[in-house]
């Protein structure tokens, strides 16, 4: 057995990746993108002929529409290969307007449903600030399921829930990067590996929080910069992984125990916390005293924005 078909024993694993042609062999029960995914896809040759049909069909709709056409097209592409669900992402510069969200987040779901593609293999990824917290809380009511992603903090994991969101992606490397960053030369990378690693740490505890609570909303650990991260998160709802990290647990043979232990949540003496649609203070107050959420999701939501800004670039050149 390989690291990867036994980490299937215990996790659902996600393809992490826009690069369809990449993710049959992994054989992933879903796929998640991004706009930066999709931009790296959409620029290599194998997927031109792909771009400009879609483009060339759409030419004269608004730029925005045309962006959202191409990010489905891919969706679809990769609903053909995975049996379960595809994440879509809403335009990362709407990240602060929850009503503009919403908009943005309907017209993915109508045009994949136009497509043929029910919602429910969908689902809307949204930056998990204040302003697409609320937006998502409004989504899932009108049975529209959202990813609730660049989530770092504990705070940010509990107003989710409280908001009924269907999935949260909390970031394992970003964390892991900013603490390393952080220590500088004192960083003692084997000391600080495996559930010692702060951002499987920061997983691990959401985890233990929603499974303590009886709370559905999913836990998927994303943004992963080796193995080790992986492994020590085996028992979590969902991994999302990189085609390169994919190739390299299937290569590794191995068993891999379970991590995660859900009777140990359910015993472990957990305090109540809320940060409901009324505790707006408290949320803004709970996320700036982490420092490294503050830093990483500022930075997430920038790079997410650059990101889109360069495939609005390509698409006005096809």
């Amino acid at each position: 057995m390989n690291q990867l078909d036994a980490l299937k024993r215990h996790t659902t694993v996600v393809a992490d990746t826009g690069d369809f042609l990449q993710i049959a062999q992994y054989q992933p029960r879903d796929a998640t993108t991004n706009p930066s995914l999709i931009l790296k896809a959409a620029l290599k040759p194998d997927y031109a002929p792909l771009v400009d049909e879609v483009l060339a069909r759409h030419r004269d709709r608004p730029l925005d529409e045309r962006v959202d056409r191409l990010l489905v097209r891919f969706g679809c592409e990769i609903l053909r290969i995975v049996p379960g669900r595809v994440s879509t992402e809403v335009d990362a510069r709407l990240s602060f307007d929850a009503a503009a969200t919403v908009a943005r987040a309907r017209r993915l779901i109508a045009l994949y449903e136009a497509e043929g593609v029910p919602r429910a293999r969908v689902l809307i990824k949204i930056a998990a600030t204040w302003e697409g917290i609320r937006a998502a809380e409004l989504l899932e009511r009108d049975g529209i399921h959202t990813n609730l992603t660049l989530l770092f903090s504990f705070c940010q994991a509990v107003a989710c829930a409280d908001a009924g969101v269907q999935l949260i992606s909390p970031f394992v490397g970003r964390i892991y990067d900013w603490h390393k960053a952080r220590t500088g030369a004192q960083w003692d990378e084997a000391a600080m590996a495996g559930p010692n690693d702060p951002g499987v740490q920061s997983v691990a505890r959401i985890w233990r929080h929603y499974r303590h609570f009886g709370i559905r909303t999913e836990v998927m650990g994303a943004s992963f910069r080796n193995t080790g991260q992986i492994l020590a998160l085996a028992g979590c709802d969902l991994l999302t992984i990189s085609p390169e990290l994919l190739a390299r647990l299937a290569a590794t043979p191995g068993d891999v125990p379970r991590a995660l232990d859900e009777e140990e949540a359910r015993r472990a003496d957990l305090p109540q916390v809320h940060y409901r649609a009324d505790d707006e203070a408290a949320f803004r107050l709970a996320l700036n005293d982490d420092a490294m959420a503050t830093e990483k999701l500022a930075e997430g939501i920038r790079l997410f924005c650059a990101d889109a800004q360069r495939l609005d670039a390509l698409i006005r050149s096809r």
